[in-house]
């Protein structure tokens, strides 16, 4: 039978069939098989095998014990962004593949040029290839960089989406850092296929990623996103590069958050927190302040201590109930996870008496923040039960909004977190009136009885 001249691949996960299907074999996702033509035959495993007469003339390899391997100690590149660097685990690693993701207009390509400025502007050879704009508009953006604009316009820039020109362009001007924006622009010219398949992406990054490792050259890949919020293109370039950042954020709001999906270099628990105006990314070095600052302390109204990576951060959580003329109500969230509103609302019906189940349920981060973490469930309860309510939180016998933490239990019982001591401390350096926490309230409905049924809070209904 004839060799197929070519082939079906999943854009989602790689998986690869000589004939089409609806849907994956692999992933079973939708719609996901591209058609491609099929590597040529008689690869480099063909070769070694016809050389060594199959497998069993290819030579073993000697496995060496870890305490006899040498590590060298590199120092990191650091790009004088004190949250990027912090998020990368101290700086940029040599020789590493970085993978930075985000929505259109997000700022990524704002990032990448401070970064790449301060490192120009510290005597570090960068290069900086676009396949999205031209050099005038990289240089137009470089210019509204306060700041960084010395160094921003000392950057190298190529304008180029031919992958043999990049590769040879790399191995020419060496550089120490490069920035590729973005890998889903890059075309390999003995692929078929358009910029962005599956083919080219894993084609691009490969490339790129041994001349990268060769030579030592620190490379930040910026990288599309699909609609549902995830990396655009085959998960194998996850799995291929050595860290995956994600930007994210509201376009309306000013905030901006850059978390490490993966680092293979430090911690995943990081995150840091930006702030886009007219001259670029400003680092937000105490967004507690700003949040808590802005909390209004109505009925609906809660202070929630989260955890951003290793540092505590004050956001303010707000719900609105109202009656609905709609079956089901809805249940609308922004900055938290749909899946825990609809536990902790199921919990507050049936261990806490505060049902809302024929009414439309609104919950929202203020500021554009997202939390992803159990500890806000106690904030989404007395949010809601406020609202539903009309009575504002309020602590025994002290003023000011209520703060709050704690993972609700599918039998009404709060249950510890993670840090409580950072969030505790960082509660009382603003003076908030009071911090229910799992340990001062063992239990929803004994957490909402200390909030909603104090003196403090008659008076604030009254």
């Amino acid at each position: 039978m004839a060799r197929p001249v070519t082939v079906h691949v999943c854009s989602a996960c790689g998986h690869s069939s000589a004939r089409w299907h609806g849907r994956c074999p692999g992933c079973e996702a939708w719609n996901t098989l591209v058609e491609e033509r099929a590597p040529a035959p008689g690869g480099a495993s063909g070769a070694r095998g016809r050389a060594g007469g199959g497998r069993d003339g290819v030579p073993a390899g000697r496995p060496v014990r870890l305490a006899d391997v040498s590590t060298a100690r590199v120092p990191r590149l650091r790009t004088a962004i004190g949250e990027l660097d912090r998020v990368l685990g101290g700086g940029l690693v040599p020789g590493s593949l970085v993978l930075l993701g985000g929505s259109p207009g997000i700022g990524k390509s704002t990032l990448t040029n401070m970064a790449l400025g301060n490192l120009a502007a510290a005597g570090h050879r960068t290069l900086y290839v676009s396949g999205e704009e031209s050099a005038a508009q990289i240089r137009l953006r470089a210019e509204r960089l306060t700041g960084a604009t010395a160094g921003a316009l000392e950057v190298p820039v190529l304008a180029e989406t031919d992958l043999d020109t990049i590769v040879a362009t790399l191995r020419a001007e060496r550089p120490e850092v490069c920035v590729i924006d973005s890998v889903q622009t890059m075309h390999a010219a003995d692929l078929t296929g358009a910029p962005g398949s599956v083919g080219q992406v894993r084609e691009t990054a490969g490339r790129i990623m041994q001349v990268a490792k060769a030579d030592g050259i620190a490379v930040l890949l910026v990288g599309h996103v699909t609609k549902e919020g995830a990396l655009a293109g085959p998960r194998v370039l996850e799995h291929l590069v050595d860290c995956v950042l994600q930007f994210e954020g509201e376009r309306e709001r000013t905030y901006r958050t850059l978390r490490a999906l993966k680092n293979r270099f430090g911690s995943t628990n990081e995150a840091g927190v930006f702030e886009m105006r007219d001259s670029g990314l400003v680092e937000v070095l105490d967004a507690s302040a700003r949040f808590v600052a802005e909390a209004t302390g109505k009925p609906g109204s809660v202070v929630l201590a989260a955890m951003e990576g290793s540092r505590p951060l004050l956001v303010e959580v707000q719900a609105l109930v109202s009656p609905s003329e709609l079956v089901p109500p809805r249940r609308v969230v922004n900055g938290l996870d749909r899946n825990r509103l609809a536990l902790v609302l199921a919990v507050l019906g049936r261990h806490a008496g505060v049902g809302v189940g024929n009414a439309d349920v609104f919950v929202n981060v203020v500021g554009g923040v997202r939390v992803e973490e159990p500890g806000a469930d106690l904030a989404i309860a007395l949010a809601v039960a406020s609202a539903a309510r009309g009575v504002a939180l309020a602590a025994a016998h002290r003023s000011g909004p209520v703060a709050c933490f704690g993972e609700v239990g599918l039998t009404g019982e709060l249950r510890s977190i993670g840090h409580p001591d950072r969030r505790l401390a960082e509660a009382a350096k603003f003076g908030l009136g009071g911090v229910i926490t799992p340990e001062t309230a063992p239990t929803l409905r004994q957490a909402l009885r200390a909030v909603l049924a104090s003196p403090a809070a008659g008076r604030a209904a009254a």
